[in-house]
């Protein structure tokens, strides 16, 4: 354990504070807003007829998930302007993040043929708003696929393992979990760890930032990530019931 508090009064291995809101938007086939700490992102799913074009002439059976990321203007301390000259190279690297992500928990043969797209918009920044989009995303995608299931539109195989996605990072030289911005901006490694709920990677994107990291410390912050991944993994679990 660390000998200091960090500068949210956590210690190393804990997450801030994590809060779900299902149907946040009334539209959407299934909708949450997720907060962490003060990261707060809506995302929203629509279920559309139809898989895409590309799977259709490729004769490939069954449906499409796909996720989209947006930073609303104000929801860093200054503006940022809407990209509507072309995507960034961040914004769509996390679109396709998102993506790969949330496909990892669905059967797409048992889906049909059907495009699922989940809307993630981030309302305010904090750090972690891309692990948080692919939390939130996928309690998001289970509400929208839960009401097919429920008018047997599907069956319940198209579920496969829940997903969760967490950060973790080096800062001052000690592993820590679920990064708020301040310590993001000054971290010596930055890891995005996305996880089922069968233990299994889906994804690890880590950088150092400064100096080189050796194995013992990314084996460290792994074993950060499967636990707060773990801790949200149980979270989703209380949305609709438990019947996630």
């Amino acid at each position: 354990m660390m000998s200091q508090k960090r500068i949210d009064g956590r210690n190393y291995d804990d997450l801030r504070p994590v809060k779900f809101t299902p149907g946040y938007v009334i539209y959407p086939e299934g909708s949450v807003l997720i907060e962490i700490g003060n990261t707060k992102v809506i995302c929203n799913v629509t279920i559309e007829a139809g898989a895409p074009r590309w799977k259709t002439r490729q004769n490939i059976p069954g449906g499409w998930v796909t996720g989209e990321y947006a930073l609303m203007p104000r929801a860093t301390t200054e503006r940022t302007r809407r990209e509507t000259n072309g995507l960034g190279g961040r914004t769509q690297e996390i679109r396709r993040l998102i993506g790969r992500s949330l496909r990892a928990a669905v059967d797409l043969e048992k889906l049909g043929e059907r495009t699922v797209i989940v809307d993630c918009d981030v309302l305010q920044a904090d750090g972690g708003t891309r692990t948080a989009a692919i939390t939130g995303g996928y309690v998001a995608l289970r509400l929208a696929l839960q009401t097919l299931l429920e008018a047997g539109e599907v069956p319940p195989e198209v579920f496969l393992s829940p997903v969760a996605a967490v950060s973790v990072g080096i800062v001052d030289g000690q592993p820590m979990l679920d990064l708020c911005y301040t310590e993001d901006s000054r971290a010596q490694a930055d890891v995005n760890v996305v996880m089922n709920a069968r233990g299994e990677f889906i994804e690890v994107q880590g950088t150092a930032e400064g100096d080189p990291f050796s194995r013992s410390a990314l084996d460290a912050l792994l074993d950060l990530a499967e636990k707060g991944i773990n801790e949200l993994l149980i979270l989703q679990q209380t949305i609709g019931d438990g019947a996630f």
